[in-house]
């Protein structure tokens, strides 16, 4: 029999992530230690409080059935986590849905809210998964450059009239992957009154909102005035608290919105292991603690990677937050696809090209601060022999 990938499959193309490791592997096969600096997976174990509760609950019996979603704990414990970091008053009952992981919310949402030809405004460049949940939708994609002249935020003022009156979603992410431009109620503000105006449902990616290296807390979308009546901001554990394996997130905000992904989810899954909610209800109860710790990790190694790439001549995206740099790199013979190979090859530094995340990543390459400060000198050690 002859098969054949569906027209939507085409809409999806061959993720360079593989490619990337199958190089990176090469090189190691030929004896060379590499620097692996592509993927955002924390290296960072959780919390021992956290490792404890799930192996605790994983040992009880009755531990295995059916969750259906998130537990009335974790909704609560989502909940307090609103109310003590951001001071945002959330009902857990109706404002608050689990996520089998944020990429697993990103990608179905677009379908719970949006038809065939409607617009969804996204960022270029922007998380991969976006497009994706766009193409699911069958909804068109409009793509916001970021761009260094507007402090790499969007600007709505720059959207078509047509555009915007054919928009039904704007996706915002901040701080963002690839670029970690940093939120503001101001912004946020701005982003309210655009979508207000044009009867847009505004969603907010914050899976790097504890990813911040001034002030002393993170910003919430949903403290802006506003933002419960057409927003919602989805969240996952797996960068904060190094979850990244266990797949639980949560989307929060205007109900009506919760409820139609609610009647999506409910023929999608059954709920995650209920030991890694209650493991998660832990964390989350105890995110002063654990986050303190990683940002004090992350801003050492931030400061010194963004410091050592300017020193030796690259063009660095400034940022006071975020899991990744963002920089241009000095050898503009190379596009930033050759260019990746390139450094895997001569130098066993692994990164990933900014072309993949849009067309305005091009020239650009997105580094994660997923090693010890030790690994990511000897990097910058590396790369200023290029």
């Amino acid at each position: 029999m002859t098969i054949e990938r569906s027209t939507l499959m085409t809409k999806f193309p061959k993720a360079i992530f593989g490619d990337l490791k199958r190089a990176a592997h090469k090189k190691a096969s030929e004896g060379v230690a590499l620097v692996d600096l592509s993927l955002g997976s924390p290296d960072l174990p959780p919390a021992e409080l956290v490792r404890n509760e799930l192996s605790k609950q994983a040992a009880l019996a009755d531990s295995y059935g059916y969750t259906l979603g998130g537990t009335d704990k974790f909704n609560e414990a989502v909940a307090n986590y609103y109310k003590r970091r951001s001071h945002v008053t959330l009902d857990p009952q109706t404002e608050i849905i689990q996520t089998m992981g944020s990429q697993e919310g990103l990608v179905h949402l677009p379908m719970a809210l949006c038809n065939k030809g409607d617009v969804v405004l996204t960022t270029d460049p922007g998380y991969v998964a976006y497009e994706a949940g766009i193409n699911m939708a069958q909804a068109e994609a409009y793509y916001m450059a970021l761009t260094p002249e507007n402090d790499f935020l969007p600007d709505f003022n720059a959207i078509p009239e047509d555009i915007c009156k054919r928009a039904k979603l704007l996706i915002l992410n901040l701080p963002g992957n690839p670029v970690p431009a940093m939120p503001s109620i101001s912004f946020f503000d701005k982003a309210i009154q655009f979508a207000k105006k044009h009867d847009i449902i505004i969603l907010h990616d914050a899976a790097y909102s504890e990813f911040y290296f001034e002030g002393d807390r993170p910003i919430s979308f949903l403290e802006a005035d506003g933002a419960m009546d057409l927003g919602i901001e989805i969240n996952s554990l797996s960068k904060s608290f190094s979850l990244a394996g266990a797949r639980i997130a949560y989307i929060a905000g205007n109900a009506e919105l919760v409820q139609i992904i609610g009647e999506l989810k409910s023929n999608l899954d059954y709920g995650t292991f209920r030991p890694i909610q209650d493991a998660a209800c832990v964390a989350l109860d105890n995110a002063e603690e654990i986050t303190e710790s990683l940002r004090e990790v992350f801003s050492k190694r931030h400061h010194l990677l963004s410091n050592g790439l300017k020193e030796i001549g690259w063009d660095v995206v400034p940022s006071s937050g975020g899991m990744f740099v963002y920089a241009k790199y000095p050898q503009q013979q190379f596009n930033d696809i050759d260019f990746v190979y390139h450094v895997i090859e001569k130098m066993g530094v692994v990164m990933v090209p900014g072309s993949i995340f849009g067309q305005s990543g091009k020239n650009y390459v997105r580094i994660a601060l997923v090693q010890p400060e030790e690994l990511i000198q000897e990097a910058l050690n590396r790369l200023a022999t290029l």
